[in-house]
Parts: C-alpha cells; sequence; structure tokens
C-alpha cells in the first residue's frame, strides 16, 4: 500500500466516511462545505486525483464525485477507531441474552436476530463446535421391527440422531443395557480412541458401537457448527444490492452453505478468539463477494469454538459493525464458558 500525505489520508477518510452514509459519489465542494476544511476546492480536487491514481478511490462516471475502491475501504478499516457500543446498546443486548434459555440452539438463534437487527446487514452465526469430538452419551431407543434410534450427544452438547438396522427385534431392555455398557466404557473418548479399544464381544454393543464410531468419524471432520443467519431483508434495501447483480450474488452463499462454510474456515482458521477480521471484496478470492465486506469474530473457549459475524455492502458502517460482532461475540464466549468449560475433560 502507498505512502499517503497526512492530508491525503485526513481526506481520503472523510470521503469514505461520507460516502458510507450516503452512498452518493462525493465531490471536493462538499467534503469542504460538510467537514469545514481549510482547503480550496481545487486543493481537495487536486489530491482526489491523486488518491485516484494511487488506487485508493474511483471515479464512477464523469461527474467530479468518487468512491472508495477495496483498497481505500482497507485503509480506512485500519485506520477508523472502533469505539466501544454505548453502555445502552450493551445493555439492552446483554440483558436479551440473559433472560434467553440454556440451550445452544436458542443462543444462536438469538445471536443471529440481534446481530442482524443491530448492524442492520445479514448475521452469520455458527454454533460453537468442537475440535475434537468425545463421546458423552448414547442412548438407543426402540421404534419398529428392527428398528432403533440411536440418540449421540457429544461432549459440548452436539446432538446427532441416526436410524440403526438389526439384525433381528431387540427389546429396548437390552437396548438400554447396551447403551448403558457403551456409555460406561466410551465417556469423554475420541472416535480413534474408542477404535484402539478391544472389540465388544456382544453382537448388540458391537453394532452401535460401529455408528457411534461412523457419526463421530462424520462429526469430527466439519469445520465448524450449525449455520444460523438472520436480516437477509436489511442488505436488500440497500442501493448496492438493487442495483447490482453482482452484490446479488452474495445471497446464493446462504443457499449453497458449502461455500460460506470454505470461506469461514479460510479466514477464520487460527484466529484468535474474540480478535475481529474484516474481509472486503472477497479479497481476490472469492468471486461472489466481491462488492460485500463480511465482518467476523472468533467465540468460545479453547478447543470448542465457533464464528459469528455480518455479510453486507462494502460500504457498510464500520465504526459501529465492528464493536458490535466483537461485543456479541464476547458475550457468546461467557456463554460457553459458563455453560461447558470444564466438560471436555471430566
Amino acid at each position: 500500500m502507498l505512502d499517503l500525505t497526512e492530508r491525503q489520508k485526513a481526506i481520503l477518510m472523510l470521503l469514505v466516511r461520507d460516502y458510507i452514509e450516503t452512498a452518493q459519489a462525493i465531490g471536493s465542494q462538499r467534503l469542504v462545505e460538510r467537514y469545514h476544511l481549510d482547503l480550496s476546492p481545487a486543493t481537495i480536487r487536486n489530491e482526489m486525483v491523486n488518491l485516484t491514481e494511487m488506487g485508493y478511490l474511483r471515479q464512477p462516471h464523469t461527474s467530479a464525485g468518487r468512491v472508495p475502491t477495496e483498497d481505500g475501504y482497507r485503509f480506512f478499516v485500519a485506520h477508523v477507531t472502533h469505539p466501544e457500543l454505548p453502555e445502552n446498546v450493551q445493555h439492552t443486548i446483554s440483558h436479551q441474552f440473559h433472560q434467553a434459555r440454556p440451550e445452544v440452539d436458542h443462543w444462536m438463534s438469538l445471536a443471529a436476530s440481534v446481530l442482524a437487527q443491530q448492524a442492520q446487514a445479514i448475521s452469520i452465526v455458527t454454533a460453537p463446535h468442537a475440535e475434537t469430538a468425545r463421546f458423552k452419551h448414547v442412548e438407543v431407543i426402540s421404534t419398529q421391527g428392527r428398528q432403533a434410534l440411536m440418540v449421540l450427544v457429544l461432549a459440548g452438547g452436539e446432538v446427532n440422531q441416526q436410524i440403526l438396522s438389526l439384525s433381528e427385534p431387540v427389546s429396548q431392555e437390552r437396548l438400554s443395557a447396551a447403551a448403558s455398557r457403551l456409555n460406561q466404557a466410551y465417556a469423554l473418548r475420541t472416535y480413534e480412541e474408542i477404535l484402539a479399544l478391544p472389540p465388544r464381544a456382544d453382537a448388540l454393543d458391537a453394532d452401535i458401537s460401529a455408528l457411534i464410531v461412523q457419526d463421530m468419524r462424520r462429526l469430527s471432520s466439519r469445520v465448524a457448527g450449525e449455520l444460523y443467519y438472520d436480516g437477509l431483508t436489511n442488505v436488500l434495501a440497500e442501493p448496492e444490492f438493487n442495483a447490482n447483480d453482482d452484490a446479488r450474488r452474495a445471497l446464493r452463499l446462504f443457499e449453497e452453505r458449502g461455500a460460506l462454510q470454505d470461506i469461514l474456515t479460510q479466514t477464520m482458521s487460527g484466529a484468535n478468539l474474540g480478535g475481529v477480521q474484516v474481509l472486503i471484496g472477497g479479497e481476490g478470492n472469492w468471486e461472489d463477494l466481491r462488492q460485500c465486506s463480511i465482518v467476523l469474530s472468533h467465540y468460545g473457549i479453547p478447543g470448542f469454538t465457533g464464528n459469528i459475524g455480518i455479510l453486507g455492502p462494502m460500504r457498510m458502517p464500520y465504526s459501529r459493525t465492528i464493536p458490535t460482532v466483537r461485543y456479541i461475540a464476547g458475550l457468546l464466549s461467557d456463554l460457553v464458558n459458563d455453560t461447558f468449560a470444564g466438560e471436555q475433560t471430566q
């Protein structure tokens, strides 16, 4: 990134700020009048030309106005201050979470709803997910004929259900006894540790054990927990999403969950808990995001984490969005810590 003079930095910051508010190309006369600059419009105009040549601004049409480029937004995000959320906003959000039912699914839905409302953009939340799946509990329930429902619970609260097809009808009493033996033998073990144990002598135990290992191997390969989102209608009202087909393509990410999970995985891999990362224009890696920005944070406790963030046009109010994402991520980390800390090793 090219070095800027202090005057160029100030002009660029003001122009990006003004464009975020107005969605209109900004001219030199407007900057002088709105911000009472002790510079002539001609001087501002010359500096805007220089900033355009350096790649921070562009001229969308023949008018004298300029708008930020991706590099212009990146400079703004790197230099704008991110004040704490006002105390009354913090109190409102905190109150909503502490009134919530102590269920992960409810927390995730609430986080998505609150963040979308506060940021007026699309919220993205993934449920906390154990980096290493560990067995906690299994129940096997007789359904009909030779079929039974297996409910597998992992340390951290993830629940998975599978139908188990047995070689012959089995009573509920036998199913419960088998589940009890496996619960005792497999407590807090990974699927690799379960495979290393001696094979189960009882055929029913062996059948259930095989399905447990199969499910745990699949769940361990997942890179994130279940995805929640809210606020699609928020961005549809933005000028960029009304007039630009490229920006609307970003909405398809919520229909094609794999692509969105890939973005989260690549972006947040190795991210520090509580830190915030900003992707602007897809960073050259994701074509569908070239008109958008994503603000993401990593929440949870070591070994048991999730992601939270918002997606919107590049012209988003970063100075409000970033602290909002950071604050709600902190609340979710506290909830995860209060509920699941120690469970991975108990």
